[in-house]
């Protein structure tokens, strides 16, 4: 048997409509590590976020948090972090948006919001991850993932405009949701993630599935050797990726059904 990396975004793809793990996704993908296959979960998620679907699980699954700015070994060991520069992170901070957008701060043990914002809270219901509120000019610019705007798409367009003009060669930006704007530094994103951890594993992109649903999932499945597009995908991102499939939606969990019907479980 030729072993596998099987890696899936979470939010849209590998979660429920209840952004939960569905009893049918933790047997396969259970049953697919015992058979020697490798498993990654790949989302904007914070690590500490993400791990608690890991332990749910119970199989020895990498982590690829912060969409690629940072990668955990089953055993919970930093294996990589990328963050952006402080200056660059320092003047995203002071851009200039309205007072109904939330910017966010990733770190790599903690999430720091400028605003009191329980509504981002219903996410993360399931794993109990919760912010911390600090006053942008309080902010530290080092050791910064990722920065995040939350809010109306039309401000954040103009966000994400006046971040290009201003330092678009240093960044990487893409969008998770559509109210979800996300910028890390230049070259962090989960393809360069997935390339770096392909070869720790001695694998190469032909042996990888992927699957993902959203914008911010392109370059990990133009890697993959077999890349999967759910049905309740961005309108955009089939026609991003080159010989992607299109499967089920993630509220029926057709992640774990195609495994299924893929390994012949």
């Amino acid at each position: 048997m030729t072993p596998r990396l099987i890696v899936s975004d979470l939010d849209g793809t590998l979660l429920g409509s209840d952004h939960r793990l569905h009893q049918s996704t933790i047997e396969v993908l259970r049953a697919l590590a015992e058979q020697g296959h490798h498993v990654a979960l790949a989302s904007g998620r914070h690590y500490h976020d993400m791990r608690v679907f890991r332990d749910q699980l119970k199989i020895p699954a990498h982590l690829i948090s912060t969409n690629g700015a940072y990668t955990h070994a089953p055993d919970d060991g930093l294996v990589s972090a990328s963050h952006l520069a402080p200056a660059h992170a320092q003047a995203l901070i002071q851009l200039p948006r309205p007072p109904q957008v939330r910017l966010s701060l990733y770190r790599e043990n903690g999430w720091h919001v400028d605003a009191e914002a329980p509504h981002l809270l219903s996410l993360h219901a399931s794993t109990g991850f919760t912010y911390e509120v600090v006053p942008p000019e309080e902010m530290d610019a080092s050791g910064v993932g990722k920065v995040l705007y939350l809010g109306d798409p039309k401000a954040l367009a103009q966000l994400e405009a006046l971040a290009l003009e201003r330092h678009g060669a240093d960044l990487h930006i893409t969008y998770s949701t559509t109210d979800a704007l996300e910028i890390m530094a230049g070259g962090v994103n989960k393809g360069v993630a997935l390339a770096a951890l392909l070869e720790r594993l001695g694998l190469t992109p032909a042996d990888c599935l992927a699957f993902g649903d959203n914008l911010n999932d392109t370059e990990m499945l133009n890697l993959a050797g077999e890349a999967q597009v759910m049905a309740n995908a961005h309108p955009e991102l089939f026609e991003r990726i080159q010989g992607a499939e299109r499967i089920g939606h993630h509220g029926e969990a057709a992640v774990a059904a195609w495994l299924s019907k893929r390994f012949g479980l």
